[in-house]
């Protein structure tokens, strides 16, 4: 009778209990320790009790519905549309979004540094393959050769939905204090040029013919800052699934070109670090490709690298304009009679307002002071979390004995005899009582011991390992992050973990090859043709930004 019933229903719970039961072993296992060892040479033995919990409720979720679909007849009520029939299929992709965050990604990045002094470069940062590439490529593979299991059908078409849910928790990462720091000329800049590259990407799909909702999404991709803004925009033109995974294609192969050329035109241009940052920042797309290649052209001045991460991000900030564009030109070139109510009330995407909502709680600095960086913050007051380890003073102490801080800069050696006299990084105690000088005193001290450690890695002076390693943790100590932007942050990323190896499974073979190769012309047209004009109005109007 229950087999008639599955038949019937297309419930299979046996999936459901097989795959729960692994789950509920596998929480157990990691409870006892036993993977510790393993865990420890991924690097993700801090998970652990995140692994064990997630398991463990995962599992009892599993097992609950399996028995309700065995006990009772499946009907069209909400909880069999939301909870019992898609629960095969979420389960499904939660199990391979954690064997990707968790050993998947872990291991690729090993090998990655493996290979790096035969190769060079980290493989891992150049094709930048984190947990968003690997759970697109899972998805694609798993649909592309044992195809979507029929009892994960329901769970997969809830992707979208959970993507839309990380790109509400993106707006916590953000706030106004960003655009505060660029000036009015910066936000202009980057605001024509995200722009101007949307209705160039427009204007191109038109003239080569291609689907309105695939031009829709690329535009976004390639204007704004890739996934996040490609996942935020495709339910506003109908993009398909194939479609989205064409324009992140598209986003990273052409920022991967540019993390090479980037910096080799910028010195030969003879590029200052703020203009360099604010090319980069305005020209590639993706922030990972955004900071290689700021370091890769000036690893000793870290102002390079603040200018081309607070540009990269403030593209971020005119998501919801971007938008509100495409959901104009989309339901205007569908024929449909749009007024100002039919689109920013009645079209208006819920989940940007969500997104807004976190921005703007964010700018109120409800989350952490409202001079947060993508929720961090600089605490230079005085506390004892802050110093460093007696040992690490004692190794200090030996080195300026010793006199091995040659070749550094007045200020440099200042802030490093300043940080061996208070043990940490903070202004000056008799300036406490004047908040402002006191911090802008102890923000200085940290500049000078990141550009300490800069001309470190670039090899232009020499320090001994436990000094540097004095002066790492002195820097991180004052590197204070917010709690509940963390846990956010956390959120967002299973979210997109888990939508997009759901979108990945929506991307068959057969769509791929009836797309070719027409969005990636697309995009290495407008992306050349953004980054040669930029480059110029660069070098014509930024001259230098004053970062705190």
């Amino acid at each position: 009778m229950l087999q008639a019933k599955e038949n019937m229903s297309g419930y299979n719970n046996k999936p459901v209990y097989i795959m729960s039961g692994l789950l509920l072993i596998y929480g157990l296992i990691t409870m006892s320790g036993a993977l510790l060892p393993l865990m420890q040479s991924l690097s993700t033995h801090k998970t652990m009790d995140l692994q064990v919990s997630m398991s463990l409720i995962i599992a009892a979720i599993g097992i609950t519905g399996a028995v309700i679909n065995s006990v009772r007849t499946p009907g069209k009520t909400l909880l069999d549309r939301f909870f019992l029939q898609p629960l095969g299929g979420v389960i499904l992709l939660l199990v391979l979004a954690m064997f990707i965050r968790w050993y998947a990604e872990p291991a690729v990045k090993i090998m990655s540094s493996s290979l790096e002094p035969v190769l060079g470069f980290k493989i891992y940062k150049v094709l930048n393959l984190n947990y968003v590439i690997l759970g697109l490529l899972v998805g694609v593979i798993v649909t592309n050769t044992m195809g979507i299991p029929r009892f994960a059908a329901p769970g997969v078409k809830c992707a979208r939905f959970v993507l839309k849910m990380g790109v509400i928790m993106l707006g916590a990462r953000y706030s106004f204090a960003e655009l505060a720091k660029l000036g009015v000329y910066s936000v202009w800049l980057i605001g024509i040029f995200v722009l101007g590259t949307v209705f160039v990407v427009l204007w191109l799909g038109k003239v080569f013919k291609q689907p309105k909702t695939m031009t829709g999404v690329l535009s976004a991709g390639m204007g704004v800052c890739g996934v996040s803004a490609t996942v935020a925009v495709a339910p506003v033109v109908k993009a398909k699934s194939e479609e989205m995974a064409y324009t992140i294609g598209t986003i990273l192969s052409f920022g991967i070109i540019c993390m090479f050329i980037f910096p080799t035109v910028g010195k030969l241009a003879g590029m200052n670090p703020v203009q360099f940052g604010a090319w980069a920042g305005t020209g590639i797309l993706n922030s990972a490709q955004v900071a290689a290649a700021a370091l890769a052209f000036n690893a000793v001045d870290i102002k390079t690298l603040k200018v081309a991460e607070i540009f990269n991000i403030t593209r971020v900030l005119f998501l919801p304009i971007i938008v509100l564009v495409l959901a104009t030109w989309f339901g205007k070139d569908s024929g449909q009679k749009l007024s100002f109510k039919s689109v920013v009330i009645d079209k208006f995407p819920i989940f940007i307002l969500g997104f807004l909502l976190l921005f703007g709680l964010s700018s109120a600095g409800l989350f952490s002071p409202p001079q947060h960086y993508k929720g961090k913050f600089i605490d230079v007051s005085y506390s004892d979390r802050s110093q460093v380890t007696s040992e690490e003073w004692n190794a200090l102490d030996s080195a300026l004995e010793e006199g091995v801080f040659t070749n550094l800069t007045p200020a440099q050696m200042e802030a490093v005899e300043d940080l061996h006299k208070q043990r940490q990084i903070a202004g000056d105690f008799e300036q406490r009582d004047n908040k402002s000088a006191f911090q802008t005193t102890g923000r200085q001290r940290m500049t000078e011991l990141e550009s300490i450690l800069s001309a470190v890695k670039a090899k232009q002076i020499e320090l001994p390992k436990e000094v540097v390693g004095t002066l790492k943790h002195a820097v991180k100590q004052v590197h204070k992050t917010s709690k509940t932007v963390t846990v956010l942050t956390d959120f967002m990323i299973w979210f997109f973990a888990f939508g997009l190896i759901g979108l990945g499974m929506q991307i068959t073979k057969k769509a791929i090859f009836q797309a070719g190769g027409w969005p990636l012309v697309i995009g290495g047209i407008s992306g050349v043709l953004k980054a040669v004009l930029s480059f110029f109005v660069v070098l014509w109007l930024v001259k230098d930004v004053v970062l705190h």
